[in-house]
């Protein structure tokens, strides 16, 4: 037997409506914040990513699903979302709108070969944002906005907002020096890891799970003391735009993000709740002016943020305890022969409309239709025999109610459409493009 490879999942039919519910609320949120869908190749040629992320990243070193295609070039399943994006907006030549700063989304499936844990899969899915083509500090907010946002728009109330800054690059060239002479008398203190990472990017070595409570890194020196002039305004500037939001925020000065790009401000987002254990981080991000350039791109500020959805779930299960039954709109229960009696006719003229409309294809008896239907949690049952055909109506039945009435077939849409709209509890309802 053929089974899904290691760290991939199916996701079931019975799971699908939780995916929907992310997926839906994602594009309502970034509607409200102006922002446009961008799509991008599921691959794309090894060195972008080589290039973006970084060469000593352990995500390009020990993660990435590299291949050599049949023209004998190395291709990557992308590992994460925004050099894909960096790579359309320079090809594409985006950055010419006139109505800039661009701001776009992006969902889809990505791929690093880690060790499969709760919440963390070798193909995952990331929603994330990007807003290119601004320096000020109030788009730093925007972001950081936008990802609380949609936390919230998700009920996921319970979150902690980490901010801090790396600075510009006279800032970050400051801070690694004196990282460098903190670092090297205390290095062998900390993991293998660390001590390679000393070697390859010494910033890296801030964002050691293994180590992270040690003295060693708590004593570390912090990026915000080293801030030049225009560094420490700009993350002022974006510290007063939370407050003016009301968000509430902590300044943490031990974060920094685990990729090259990252300049100025860094952000995390996690929660304390139970279903998420160790992996408590819902969304990071922050700015990366110097990638577009790094790219052969303009020189093109740029900041964005990206979420894990398996992560997501995991969050929507502590706060959704009772689960939420699909329902459809009505079940055809056909008490003739199908073939005669027009039942598919009606059937496709309902569905024409809007309306979620299920049967039975094995010619079961009356009572397994009305046990198949309530399985499926209709709304309404439509019976329909022999009789009902020579008469021209339909019989229409509440599941919640002993009544029922006959109405003619050219009626029955119009009818299903009063009674679906005036019961404001029928949820089902409200996408279906018949009832507007």
């Amino acid at each position: 037997m053929i089974r899904k490879i290691k760290g991939t999942q199916d996701i079931l039919p019975n799971e699908i409506e939780k995916w929907h519910e992310i997926e839906e609320t994602m594009r309502n949120v970034a509607k409200i914040f102006n922002f446009s869908e961008i799509r991008t190749p599921i691959f794309e040629a090894s060195e972008l990513f080589h290039r973006s992320v970084g060469e000593t990243t352990d995500i390009v070193k020990k993660e990435t699903y590299d291949f050599k295609d049949r023209g004998s070039r190395m291709n990557t399943l992308r590992p994460e979302g925004t050099a894909g994006v960096v790579r359309s907006v320079i090809e594409n030549k985006l950055y010419t709108d006139p109505n800039l700063p661009l701001k776009l989304y992006y969902y889809g499936p990505m791929f690093r070969y880690e060790r499969p844990q709760k919440g963390r899969q070798r193909q995952f899915h990331q929603f994330g944002a990007e807003i290119i083509g601004s320096n000020s500090s109030l788009v730093d907010a925007e972001v950081i906005n936008f990802a609380a946002t949609y936390l919230k728009a998700l009920k996921i109330n319970d979150i902690n907002i980490r901010v801090n800054s790396l600075g510009d690059r006279e800032s970050k060239d400051r801070y690694q020096l004196a990282l460098n002479e903190y670092l090297e008398p205390n290095i062998h203190n900390l993991c293998e890891d660390c001590n390679r990472r000393y070697k390859e990017n010494p910033l890296r070595v801030l964002d050691c799970k293994v180590d992270k409570d040690s003295e060693t890194l708590k004593n570390a020196p912090k990026p915000l003391d080293y801030l030049s002039d225009n560094a420490k305004v700009h993350f002022d500037q974006v510290i007063m735009a939370l407050d003016q939001i009301g968000l509430n925020y902590t300044i943490d000065k031990n974060l920094v993000r685990g990729l090259d790009y990252y300049t100025h401000t860094v952000f995390e987002i996690d929660s304390d709740l139970e279903t998420l254990g160790a992996q408590s981080t819902l969304v990071g991000g922050g700015r990366y002016n110097n990638l577009y350039q790094s790219l052969e791109g303009p020189d093109l500020p740029a900041i964005g943020f990206a979420f894990g959805v398996e992560r997501l779930l995991l969050a929507l299960e502590a706060i959704n305890q009772e689960e939420v039954k699909p329902q459809i709109h009505c079940y055809f229960i056909n008490l003739g022969d199908v073939f005669e009696n027009e039942s598919l006719k009606i059937i496709n003229q309902l569905r024409r409309g809007g309306l979620i409309v299920d049967y039975d294809y094995f010619n079961k008896s009356l009572k397994a239709q009305f046990k198949q239907a309530d399985r499926m949690n209709p709304r309404f049952y439509l019976i329909y025999g022999d009789e009902e055909a020579k008469k021209g109506v339909v019989n229409v039945k509440p599941t919640n109610s002993k009544d029922q009435v006959e109405v003619r077939i050219e009626d029955l849409y119009q009818y299903l459409i009063n009674q679906l709209t005036q019961n404001t509890g029928c949820s089902s309802c409200e996408g279906c493009s018949g009832c507007h």
